[in-house]
């Protein structure tokens, strides 16, 4: 189907909305990555706690489990009342959830306050990437797209660094007073975003209902990616140290790397992003199967690091790709439901990655086979993908 967006509305989208979007995307990202270097100084905190080498960690990723949740209905809702306000509010009750646990002494409080911040960085995620795709059309669209992606690769690195420096003058609460930076966010998002003009342009006109049978197979093929991508990222320490001992040093170093690979993906894909779809995905996997193997082959740490950014470079080109080709298959009307659909798989692949991670390992006997039964998985699916890219059939802008 041809392209929808608001490339004939009274009023454009530029640079200064895009940024502002990139800005607000960050924040899912920095809900866990600056906690990221004070979990320690957590499990200490809370080592009396029964259950603590269980809740703590999850303090830190229940937020992805929420987002996994509750996207598709923030999507829903933002197609029904609208993206800015919805963005606005969100950001304002992120700031206010997120400084919570700054007062806070009892874990299962702190818990709580996550699961709340957790819901609203599923609006804050999801409204984000459908005004990515109601302000931008074609070209600058899938340039958007890269650019969110490449940003959150590279802000992580920088927000694990700012949160462990919080950590260091604050204790374990430091890394909350990040949050507050959502505050002024929220008032540029009040200022310069404005409410794209797709439900006005459709009033009146007759609703198709919704393309389930195009959008589906692109939310579960994305559920793998987000395993692909997230493995990894949170295995790194484990994978590092099957060569031996490792520093925190050398893991931070190279976990640099990893982002870094991230955002050269995405620089593959804009370089490709014409042929965004299966060819990039078959791209993408066989990039990280690479990865993936070579990983699990090797015994020696400089290897093995130039392994694991490998396969974060082929995720780099996998994630963007999955979502330049679900808003490729979106009305306008109903992009808010199908960026929530799309988002919530990608967290849910995030949240699913350590758990998959430890039954992999337990059935094949350690982590380097695992992650061997990877690479095979993401060969077939990069073979499945590329013949799929050759049938006649297929059309790339659907």
């Amino acid at each position: 189907m041809a392209e929808t967006g608001v490339g004939n509305a009274a009023r454009q989208a530029g640079t200064r909305q895009g940024i502002i979007i990139l800005a607000a995307s960050v924040m899912p990202i920095m809900a866990i990555i600056s906690l990221v270097p004070v979990l320690p100084l957590l499990m200490r905190e809370f080592a009396s706690v029964e259950g603590s080498e269980f809740l703590v960690p999850m303090a830190l990723t229940i937020p992805a489990l929420c987002v996994a949740l509750f996207s598709p209905v923030a999507g829903w809702l933002s197609d029904r009342l609208g993206r800015k306000t919805l963005l606005v509010a969100a950001l304002l009750l992120y700031a206010a959830f997120g400084i919570i646990p700054w007062f806070l002494d009892d874990l299962f409080q702190i818990i709580g306050a996550r699961v709340a911040l957790g819901i609203v960085e599923a609006i804050i995620m999801t409204v984000a990437t459908a005004l990515i795709g109601d302000y931008f059309v074609g070209e600058r669209r899938e340039k958007w797209i890269a650019l969110q992606v490449a940003v959150g690769s590279i802000a992580a690195i920088a927000l694990i660094a700012i949160g462990g420096g919080l950590g260091e003058l604050f204790g374990s609460r430091g890394p909350f007073l990040l949050y507050l930076v959502a505050i002024p966010i929220a008032l540029a998002a009040a200022t310069i975003l404005f409410e794209p003009e797709v439900k006005a342009n459709d009033a009146g006109l007759a609703k198709p209902g919704f393309p389930y049978r195009a959008i589906l197979p692109l939310v579960f093929t994305t559920l793998g990616v987000g395993i692909v991508f997230y493995t990894v990222i949170v295995q790194l320490g484990p994978i590092l140290e099957l060569s031996g001992a490792v520093s925190p040093g050398i893991i931070g170093l190279i976990g640099a790397g990893t982002n870094l690979g991230v955002g050269l993906g995405t620089f593959v894909f804009d370089r490709l992003k014409d042929k965004a779809g299966p060819l990039l995905l078959a791209l993408g996997l066989a990039v990280a199967a690479i990865g993936y193997i070579g990983i699990g082959l090797s015994s020696v740490l400089p290897m093995i690091g130039a392994f694991a950014i490998l396969a974060c470079i082929g995720s780099g080109i996998l994630l963007p790709n999955m979502l330049t080709w679900t808003m490729r298959r979106l009305p306008a009307e109903m992009r808010g439901r199908g960026t929530g659909m799309w988002t919530g798989a990608f967290f849910l692949g995030q949240f699913l990655a350590p758990i998959v991670a430890a039954s992999a390992m337990q059935a094949t006997g350690g982590l380097a086979n695992a992650l061997t039964v990877y690479a095979g998985l993401i060969a077939i699916g990069a073979i499945a993908a590329l013949l799929f890219a050759r049938k006649p059939t297929f059309e790339a802008t659907t």
